[in-house]
């Protein structure tokens, strides 16, 4: 551990903030996105505790270990950019 870590404090930079019915709040590097169930089919169905366990390998790359899912940070940024879903 460095110096600047302190023990239980998140380090990922990526923290999911508030679930809801349509989608779920992710807090990136001070920046609040929006991940809406629609854009994103892969979360509607998931555990919160799938939800909330959030890996960020990379500044650009979010992963939910539980769920197999790895998005780039800009794909939920911008969703138009990326119109190819997977089927659920």
């Amino acid at each position: 551990m460095s110096k600047s870590e302190t023990p239980g404090t998140s380090t990922s930079g990526a923290e999911v903030t508030n679930i809801s019915r349509h989608g779920f709040w992710l807090l990136v590097d001070g920046r609040e996105l929006f991940l809406s169930f629609e854009e994103f089919p892969w979360f509607k169905s998931a555990s919160v505790e799938a939800i909330l366990n959030i890996d960020r390998p990379q500044p650009h790359h979010l992963c939910w270990p539980d769920l197999d899912v790895d998005l780039a940070v800009d794909s939920i940024e911008h969703p138009e950019r990326y119109p190819l879903k997977a089927k659920v």
